[in-house]
Parts: C-alpha cells; structure tokens; sequence
C-alpha cells in the first residue's frame, strides 16, 4: 500500500569515545535529538528516528533501515563531533537527500558560569554539548565527494523561529517532490499546431517529477457525456449558480451544454484516477467532438479549484506548475502575457479557458462568448482576477534535455481588466514591468505560466533543490 505522504528519516550523531569520558554527555544529547523528533511532527511529517548513530556498525544497521523505511529525506542532527566515517554508510544506502542540522542548544554558552566552574572534564563535556558546528565541515566535504546532495540548516534548537521555518519549508518540499511522483497526469487530444515553446518530452517530464502520464482520447469523454442524465444536468446547473456569478446575458442551452461535460469531466477524473489534466482538441464544425471540447471551461474550472488542475493547449509543462503550485496550497492558474499597462508600470497576464476559481478576486463570472479567439466553437467563458495581495508565478522550464523551475514573486493589484470573459490580472513587480518581462523571458520559458497565491519562491527553490533541477529566480 502507497503510504499518504513522505516520511522523514531522522538521525542524530555523535562519537562513541565520549560517553565514558563526559557522565550525562550522551542522554544529553539524545535528548536534544527527541526535541528535534517532537519538533519535524509538530510541522506534520511523519517520522522515521534511528536514534544517535555513534560508530561504523551503527551507520550501516541505520543505513538499511532508513531505506526499508522507504524515507524521502533525512534531518541529520550534529549533536556534537562525529567521524564522517559513522555518517556515509548510512546516507549513501538510503540514497536521498540530506539536511544537515547544524543546531546549537542555545545561542550561546554562558562564558562566566562556564569559566568559573573550574572543573575542566565537566567544561568540556559541556563544550561538546555545544559543538554541533565542528564536524559540518567535514561531513560537507565528504558528501560533495561521494555525490550526495545535501542543504543546511544553522540556528539554535531553542526559540529559533528561522530554524522552523526551515525545517518547516523542506518538509513541505518534500511533501510536494511526493505529490508530484505520485500524480497521474492525463494528456487528452493534442497540442496546438504551431506552439513550439510548449511541445514537451513527456518521458523527460516522467523521469524528473516521478509522474505518471496517462494518455486519454476525447472519444471516452464523449461517451461519458451520452450517458450524463438530465437529473445530473440540473444537479450541476445549481452548482454553477453556487460556484460562478453566471450572467443574465448567459444562454441557457450552452449553460446546460457546458453542465453536461462537466459532470462527464468529473467521471473521466475518477476513472483514471487523475491528479491534473493536459487537453486541447479541435475536431471539424457539427461533430460531436467539436460539442464536447467546446464546452469543458466551466468544468475543468470546478476541477482545478478541487485540486485536479487542467491546462489548455496541452500544455504538459505549465499543468506541472499549476500542480506544485496547488500541492503548495497557492492555487496555480494557467496564464499568460496579456498585455502591459506602462503608464501604471503592471503586466497584465491570464489566458482564455479554465480559471482557478478558488483563488479568484471575488467570485468567477461566466460570461457568453460567440467565438473563442485561435480556437473552435463558441459557448460560456470564465472571467476572474487573481486575488489581491502578493503572489508568484512558476514556469516549468525545458531547455536542452533538461527540466528546470523559473519562478518570480510580485502583487495582484486593484485597477481595471479586459473584461473578456477571460482570466486576467494586473501584476506589480519589483523590477518594473519592462525589467520583469525582459528578465522573465531571458531565461527561455514557454509562453504560459502558473500563478499562485503568495510568496513561495523560497518553497520552490527547496523543491527545485529536492529534485536536483535547476531553479532561477528573476525576483
């Protein structure tokens, strides 16, 4: 059975040799390990602790067992020097990720209590229970030569609010690095003929996330749709009246069309067991099809919002970001350049098709268009705003055989929109809208971005870190 979600394996270490020699040193220290146990849980990880590691025969035993635990990423406690010889054996079986804890009790030793004691055993016992920092070093320069990756994390155990939050951003990393090889991502149609930038090597993409692609054809979705009964129809009909602000210029046939496919989306979700969706289709004017894909907006709008986010144009990439960004808890909208307001210095970005409506600046209203620019059909439309307050776009990069992550933070702010009956925002920069722009696409992304709410780039950074992928931020 698939576990839920990520395991933390823990482990402190020290040197054997002291224990004799320092009374109390090692329950001392072992002590500081169990806070730091109690303290990866109460960020809600689940953690598997292999206790103080000590000497070569304990590092083995810890190495086999933090890989039959199946951990995804070790806390590396130095709780006071060790030899790197009691360290490698154990991280280099577990083969993931490490982070160093280089965690002092408190800020500092007392120096007058210290010197005044006069007792140089107990002194030094008590330096030693201070002296996390000493072998850090020394593990680095190992790990660096034996290939395996590892981040830090400096501060004090107690009080250290940067040390929670560290630990508390590598844990939700992992979190999402499990998320994402674990998703079942679903490509329906194709890509839209001429987009370059966005055609993408799915294996590549399966190889760095983890994923799984699952390859669907339009054909079951419209199947599904035949056998959507009216009950079910007028069932969704009030869900969109709860969901979207429909306006009164909204016909009621492309309403109950669009109700239709949404019901038929959500069954094809469950079937396959989906956590993000890839489409874009075409067919030819008065075929089935050409019905069905013409009116997936409002339901693929519903699935993005409860977790399952769905990019047009086939965009496999950018419904990688739209899912990190969900997995992080900031939402994650497909979108695009739009345009650029210079006399107020914002970009406008968003995109036609699917919103993210759980992030929108007030409710999503649904608007009728009679063409839906570059692409088939006509039908109903959402018009959204992401919510006002800082935010960060993601783009999943491809560049040479590679994957890597783009990220920027900025604000959603107030001002007028092209009201469309498409998503778009107004976005403030610290580089100015000239100097975001240039710098953004100075690093070669496609045209389509994920927006989320918050700054996250730090989060994402980890991430990038935890996958071993490249990640650059323009600010």
């Amino acid at each position: 059975m698939i576990k839920s979600q990520p395991t933390i394996g823990l482990f402190g270490i020290g040197l054997a040799t002291y224990w004799q020699q320092f009374a109390g040193l090692e329950d001392r220290l072992k002590r500081n390990l169990s806070e730091i146990e109690g303290l990866i849980r109460d960020c809600g990880a689940d953690v598997f602790s292999v206790g103080l590691v000590d000497t070569v025969d304990k590092a083995f035993e810890a190495g086999h067992a933090l890989r039959k635990a199946d951990v995804d990423l070790i806390f590396l406690y130095a709780t006071t020097y060790a030899l790197s010889s009691t360290v490698l054996p154990a991280v280099r079986r577990a083969k993931v990720p490490v982070i160093i804890l280089n965690l002092q009790p408190e800020s500092r030793i007392d120096y007058a209590s210290f010197n005044a004691s006069g007792d140089r055993t107990w002194m030094t016992g008590e330096w030693l229970a201070y002296c996390g920092c000493c072998p850090v070093p020394e593990m680095a320069n190992v790990f660096l030569r034996a290939n395996v990756p590892f981040h830090q994390i400096t501060g004090v155990l107690h009080g250290d609010a940067h040390v929670r939050s560290e630990i508390t951003g590598w844990i939700e990393a992992a979190r999402v690095a499990y998320v994402m090889q674990h998703n079942r991502l679903g490509l329906m149609g194709r890509y839209y003929n001429g987009m370059f930038d966005i055609y993408s090597d799915v294996t590549l993409q399966c190889a760095t996330f983890g994923c799984h692609a699952e390859i669907l054809e339009i054909d079951e979705l419209g199947s599904l749709r035949k056998a959507v009964t009216e009950a079910e129809v007028e069932a969704r009909l009030a869900l969109f009246a709860e969901e979207f602000d429909v306006q009164p210029d909204c016909d009621p046939a492309e309403m109950a069309r669009a109700a239709k496919t949404s019901v038929a989306l959500d069954r094809l979700v469950e079937k396959h067991n989906l956590g993000s969706l890839a489409y874009y289709y075409e067919s030819v004017p008065g075929h089935d099809h050409e019905d069905v894909i013409s009116s997936v907006i409002l339901g693929c709008s519903l699935l993005t919002a409860r977790g399952v986010p769905v990019a047009g144009e086939y965009e496999v990439k950018n419904v990688q970001a739209m899912k990190i960004m969900d997995a992080l808890g900031a939402g994650g909208s497909f979108s695009e350049f739009c345009g650029v307001d210079y006399d107020d210095d914002i970009v406008l970005l968003g995109h036609d098709g699917p919103g993210h409506i759980g992030i929108a600046e007030g409710k999503t209203k649904v608007r009728p268009l009679q063409v839906y620019h570059g692409k088939p059909g006509k039908g109903v439309s959402v018009e959204m705003s992401v919510k006002h307050g800082p935010v960060t776009l993601l783009s999943v990069v491809e560049r040479k055989g590679t994957l890597g992550l783009l990220v920027a933070q900025g604000e959603s702010v107030q001002g007028p929109i092209l009201e469309i009956g498409n998503t778009n925002s107004r976005y403030r920069f610290p580089l100015g809208a000239r100097g975001f722009m240039e710098a953004w696409n100075a690093q070669g992304p496609a045209h389509h971005c994920a927006i989320g709410t918050g700054h996250i780039a730090k989060k994402i950074e980890k991430l990038g870190a935890l996958l071993q992928i490249e990640t650059k931020r323009v600010c």
